[in-house]
């Protein structure tokens, strides 16, 4: 069963508050309140003595959780409706209300809440606390025309400006319906009033200003409202999705910053999160900060060492010419890729840092695994190798290959002719140290 406090906070007014107006009601022959000064007076009926008894009998049961014997006294008070007044009938009901919502029969609740705002006349605090309950409790159960309705009500029978709570609730109400722009109206101007008045606005209410403008497609206006968020709460979630909504606005450095700031300060602990800094890192030309930020979040095994992650960590080492990190990379990549392309890209790598006996290896399991973009490139490579180890024979071979192959065809013809130039230079000279 719900606390008394909690049923209280719902309906504005609990049972035992109740039970006081009625007392305080059985003293005067009527209750009287108004709207406004230009308003005429709503005369109200008492409450007597014995329906008080009889309702605060049944409150006893009920804060006792004996609800059998609570709804049994309610039955004998509505045994007697037909010799009752509009505002002793409406207590009535307010009493079933209040003992169905407690406990958790909320259509119930409902349905009695509703019995009370239809009995005339009652007090204008009665009734406009009722209604609102009634907003409140439509608006959980997914009837948000009702909530509206109810609310717009509540705002009738108010005297005053509307409090910035029930702009909150109203705009919950129009955004649930999927009426973007209304709850729009409604959430800006709680979320005003309350700044206004210098208090700091609920979180709630921010989340559901930025979820309605995100619907609305207004991203500058997001943007602004998450910068607030993050001022005033400094939670780590908040400050990815404002480098998410800069990212949107195309604001690349904005965005880096903000990722880079969370990152110094240990929010960011998701691996898409931590794989979108290193992206962003490689963007503009930072590959060192991009391969520590992947590598540790592998370390952390915060992102999988599969085939994409190991590629791009392989791909940063490489600009940030951190060739000999790379190799084991790039070599555990190539394992578990369908295709002989990471093999030829470590073919490629031992040419250039002249490692010729493993880009000859590289270059033929990377024909082996085949699949190849362009497969002449290994043969090149192949014919390169083999001719800075002075194996011309073996060269001339492979580089005959590549001349296959359009993508190589010139290079290849080009390679030819200098190691058949260079071929013929040994050879000359070999000829001549041994006639000597």
């Amino acid at each position: 069963m719900k606390s008394r406090t909690l049923h209280c906070l719902l309906s504005g007014i609990c049972l035992s508050a109740i039970l006081f107006i009625g007392q305080a009601t059985v003293i005067t022959t009527a209750h009287a309140q108004t709207k406004a000064s230009d308003k005429q007076t709503r005369k109200v009926p008492t409450l007597r003595g014995k329906v008080y008894e009889q309702l605060s009998r049944a409150q006893t049961f009920a804060d006792n959780n004996q609800l059998d014997e609570a709804f049994e006294v309610l039955a004998d008070v509505e045994d007697k409706k037909s010799s009752m007044n509009s505002y002793e009938v409406a207590m009535l009901y307010n009493f079933y209300g209040l003992i169905y919502y407690n406990n958790e029969q909320s259509d119930k609740a409902l349905e009695y809440f509703n019995k009370v705002v239809a009995q005339q006349p009652i007090p204008e605090s009665f009734e406009q606390s009722t209604v609102f309950t009634i907003a409140q409790l439509a608006l959980m159960q997914g009837d948000y025309k009702t909530a509206i309705a109810n609310l717009e009500r509540w705002e009738d029978l108010n005297v005053g400006p509307t409090p910035p709570k029930n702009l909150f609730i109203k705009a919950q109400a129009y955004y649930s319906d999927k009426q973007y722009e209304k709850a729009a109206s409604f959430i800006d101007e709680a979320v005003t009033v309350k700044e206004s008045a210098g208090m700091i606005p609920d979180e709630g209410w921010l989340i559901l200003q930025r979820a309605v403008h995100y619907e609305l497609k207004d991203n500058e206006k997001v943007k602004d409202i998450i910068v607030k968020m993050v001022k005033l709460f400094n939670a780590p979630k908040y400050w990815v999705q404002l480098g998410g909504m800069y990212g949107q606005l195309g604001m690349e450095k904005h965005q880096l910053a903000v990722m880079e700031a969370a990152y110094q300060q240990n929010f960011l602990v998701k691996g898409a999160d931590l794989f979108n800094l290193a992206q962003l890192y490689y963007l503009h030309k930072s590959p060192i900060k991009c391969a520590n930020v992947m590598q540790e979040a592998i370390n952390d095994r915060l992102l999988e060492e599969n085939l994409r992650n190991l590629k791009f960590l392989a791909q940063c080492l490489q600009l940030a010419k951190e060739n000999e990190k790379a190799v084991p990379v790039l070599r555990t990549a190539a394992k578990l890729s369908p295709n002989g392309e990471l093999y030829a890209q470590l073919a490629q790598l031992f040419l250039n840092i002249d490692k010729f006996d493993e880009a000859i290896k590289n270059a033929e399991l990377a024909l082996d695994k085949g699949n190849l973009r362009n497969q002449g490139t290994m043969h090149l490579v192949l014919g390169m190798s083999y001719y800075n180890q002075q194996n011309f024979v073996a060269a001339i071979d492979q580089l005959a290959k590549a001349e296959e192959y359009r993508e190589t065809q010139k290079m290849a013809q080009q390679w030819q002719q200098f190691v058949n130039a260079e071929k013929l230079t040994i050879e000359a000279l070999e000829a001549e140290i041994e006639s000597d």
